[in-house]
């Protein structure tokens, strides 16, 4: 009789390399199977041993994916077949991956399973940028949502009046900014308050664009994965690390770091 094989749902981080951590290296060096994402690194996949087989089941918005029945199914077959599985995820298998459909499928098969958390999108994006996502003077409330949905008509739910100090970080926020930004400001969002878009936080294409929710809508299209984060700790971003990140923009004047004691100025960058 076939010994049952074991499923580790393990988190890659952000897309940063090194920051993968020790367990889920350690994980990856000893699976027989990886079902990875589209947006793993091919630095991070280098470290799986060659005779691993590496099954690609990402999912790319506009593009032929792999349904998630499929990867559910997947995954109890081939730890049915007694082999040691990784289901290698982007940032955390828990935030917006999917991972609690996956964790119920296993369960109902029978198959062990290990959860490996990864380093999100937003705490690398935070990072990245030197933003505080939460701050004792500006923000003790944090409010992650995901902007993607199976109705193209859906915005994620939140409270119908967010606090004043809230941090509010939106996964896959979409194309189409002005839904969201209507959202923002019928749940009390002052039209002032800085905003970050973030393309490929951490990795080596990163770019960072900042604006107000005024001027959500006129922000430039920038390639997926990509987030956004609302709130005044915005206002504390490196100077340094957008201009770099912005060498092919042209800031404007009113790009400034301010205290959090002066939440007037406003931070934005135009390409």
């Amino acid at each position: 009789m076939t010994t049952l094989g074991k499923v580790y749902l393990v988190g890659a981080g952000p897309g940063d390399p090194e920051l993968l951590t020790l367990k889920a290296a350690k994980a990856l060096r000893s699976a027989d199977v990886v079902l990875h994402d589209e947006l793993v690194s091919s630095e991070i996949l280098r470290l799986i041993p060659s005779h691993a087989e590496l099954v690609n089941v990402g999912k790319r918005a506009g593009k032929e994916s792999t349904p998630q029945a499929e990867i559910n199914r997947l995954l109890v077959q081939y730890a049915l077949l007694g082999f040691q599985v990784v289901r290698l995820k982007g940032g955390d298998p828990f935030i917006f991956g999917r991972g609690g459909e996956e964790l119920e499928a296993l369960r109902q098969a029978g198959i062990e399973v290990e959860v490996v958390p990864g380093i999100t999108a937003a705490l690398g994006a935070a990072a990245t940028l030197q933003v505080p996502l939460t701050h004792r003077e500006l923000s003790s409330t944090l409010i992650l949502v995901t902007g993607s949905s199976k109705q193209s008509n859906h915005i994620a739910n939140w409270p119908d009046r967010l606090p004043s100090n809230a941090t509010v970080v939106v996964y896959m926020p979409g194309s189409d900014l002005a839904p969201l930004q209507g959202r923002l400001l019928n749940s009390g969002v002052s039209p002032a308050t800085p905003c970050a878009i973030i393309s490929g936080a951490t990795s080596e294409s990163e770019q960072v664009h900042i604006t107000t929710v005024a001027d959500l809508v006129d922000s430039p299209q920038m390639a997926a994965p990509k987030l956004l984060v609302i709130g005044e700790v915005v206002r504390l971003a490196s100077p340094n690390h957008l201009r770099q990140q912005f060498r092919e923009y042209a800031f404007s004047q009113d790009l400034v770091v301010v205290s959090p004691s002066n939440t007037s100025t406003t931070m934005e960058s135009t390409k």
